[in-house]
């Protein structure tokens, strides 16, 4: 007599069948994946409800939106997948790229649900989700200064973990703790840390990694051209990361924070941002200086102004005693007074930079909610500046700040230099080193989602980004990959995506290191198992 749970196995087993003979052409595949899959799960039916969620699960929704931090793409239209699969152990991972590869259905791999243009959860043909939220364990080595981190862990979690071992020791990741480090690491990873130690790839020293046979391989095993692909390259277009071992770097006991606002309407501030643009990626590489513009809100004789605001934020690997003297000499135009700034623990200012409350202290690191921005939909794009901006062009940019709602956009310059300056553009896949003065970051996200608003606010920032052209870099316009943008080219992605479309985008995102990626991408997945609108395409065999 069969068990309860094996019945039940079945049922959901024929529920998928019959939900997936919605799509077009696609029946006749997938009762064959469904016994592959179940052949990997036949000795643990009791847990296989906890494992995979499909469209019949009152929770399906609730688990496919609940990382979703852009709600441009979770809307009933937006294409969902057949079954969402949240693995437990890396055999799990390894049955469903498997049977996948086997059965023809394409796989979207989701550590923190941030993927900018939804790539790690939506496709357009049939397609499986692993979502890498139960595997998030952390160790860390305090003695050899370094960590294994699971693809499903936060950045959060990982900052959280570091400091409860040790008040010395960091990591360069984002400011976002809600970020999953398997694609934030994969990417590149800015963060507050960048101008002394390099982007997080720059720090990974081993990855535990599933493959297009779903085998595991590490660093030895994949060899040295894939483990450079996936450090940077978008770890995506590769296999399915496990896990990575990163090298951890050295924090100093007490650091400084500040913020200052300056009103952009003063001239004097418009020269405070000019000379920026000259120190900024100068400045000693323990010190950081963010600028980001917005209008805002401001009371002036009882009633209200909009107005425009430079907003200085800072990160300085000391305490205060050093970092005036140092301003004094390098940035005197801000103009920084001891009250404008703060001293605390690294692990504060990691807490105070995610905008945690003080009540929540640094356990608020440990929260996966969505809270982007008040988890409004959005867009991104980005630029890189080699040549300082003239100060007509940035005041006619700032006054396209005043078409967008109050608050709901900004633009931001993020300075290079430092170590970002001493690191090769072939080092790894990210290409952005020397040369860049400051990253740009233009955003907006508004109110409701419909399509209207969407359209509205995309004109917007598509229209700042096309009239900052002539200022920014060029030949070709590079982006950032974390920074996803679509508008910049796509490929098809049921598999016939080719290497004339991706070089439109690859060149952008990796420039002179898009054809390595190329090539390594046939070595290792030439059937392109993993691919999405913006993966690394394998080169056609004659």
């Amino acid at each position: 007599m069969k068990s309860a749970s094996f019945s039940f196995f079945l049922s959901v087993i024929h529920i998928l069948f019959l939900h997936w003979l919605s799509y077009p052409g696609s029946a006749h595949t997938h009762g064959d994946f469904l016994e592959c899959f179940s052949n990997h799960f036949s000795n643990s039916t009791s847990s296989f409800a906890k494992l995979i969620y499909t469209p019949n699960d009152t929770s399906y929704i609730s688990v496919l939106n609940s990382t979703i931090q852009n709600p441009r793409f979770s809307f009933p239209s937006t294409p969902k997948p057949l079954v969402i699969v949240t693995p437990v152990h890396a055999s799990q991972v390894q049955a469903t790229v498997k049977c996948s590869k086997k059965h023809g259905l394409q796989i979207r791999t989701r550590s923190g649900g941030h993927d900018l243009e939804g790539l790690s959860y939506i496709s357009h043909v049939p397609f499986v989700i692993i979502d890498l939220r139960n595997l998030s364990s952390i160790s860390v080595n305090v003695d050899d200064k370094t960590a294994w981190v699971e693809a499903g862990a936060t950045i959060g979690e990982l900052y959280y973990r570091i400091s409860g071992k040790s008040g010395n020791l960091g990591f360069p990741a984002g400011f976002c703790h809600t970020v999953g480090v398997g694609g934030h690491f994969s990417g590149g990873g800015y963060g507050a840390l960048m101008r002394k130690y390099g982007l997080s790839a720059d720090n990974i020293v081993d990855a535990h990694l599933v493959n297009d046979d779903g085998r595991i391989l590490d660093r030895k095993s994949m060899g040295e051209d894939m483990f450079w692909a996936i450090r940077g390259g978008g770890a995506a277009s590769f296999g399915v990361i496990l896990s990575w071992k990163i090298k951890l770097v050295h924090v100093p006991s007490k650091v400084t924070v500040f913020r200052v606002d300056r009103n952009l309407e003063k001239n004097e501030t418009k020269k405070i941002v000019d000379r920026w643009q000259y120190v900024a990626d100068k400045f000693y590489e323990d010190l950081l200086i963010i600028v980001r513009f917005q209008t805002v809100n401001s009371a002036q004789e009882g009633t209200s102004k909009i107005t425009l605001q430079a907003s200085f934020y800072s990160l300085f690997l000391s305490g205060v005693d050093r970092l005036l003297p140092l301003m004094e000499k390098s940035f005197p135009e801000l103009g920084l007074v001891r009250e404008d700034c703060t001293e605390m623990s690294w692990i504060e200012s990691i807490v105070y930079f995610a905008g945690i409350s003080s009540e929540e202290s640094r356990e608020g690191l440990l929260d996966k909610t969505p809270r982007l921005l008040g988890h409004l939909p959005f867009k991104i794009k980005s630029d890189y500046v080699r040549e300082p901006i003239p100060e007509n062009a940035l005041e006619k940019m700032w006054e396209t700040l005043y078409d967008e709602e109050v608050g709901k956009a900004y633009i931001q310059f993020f300075p290079y230099g430092g170590r970002m300056s001493e690191i090769s553009e072939s080092e790894i896949p990210f290409p952005h080193r020397a040369g860049n003065l400051f990253h740009i970051l233009y955003f907006v996200n508004w109110e409701g989602g419909n399509v209207r608003a969407s359209k509205r606010h995309l004109s917007w920032i598509r229209r700042v980004y096309s009239y900052m052209t002539p200022y920014v870099s060029k030949n070709p316009r590079p982006a950032y990959f974390n920074y996803r943008d679509l508008d910049i080219g796509t490929n098809n992605n049921n598999g016939t995506n080719s290497y004339a479309q991706a070089i439109i985008w690859g060149t952008k995102y990796f420039q002179n290191n898009f054809n390595r990626l190329v090539h390594v991408k046939t070595a290792v997945d030439p059937s392109n198992l993993f691919r999405s609108e913006q993966s690394i395409p394998p080169l056609l065999r004659q």
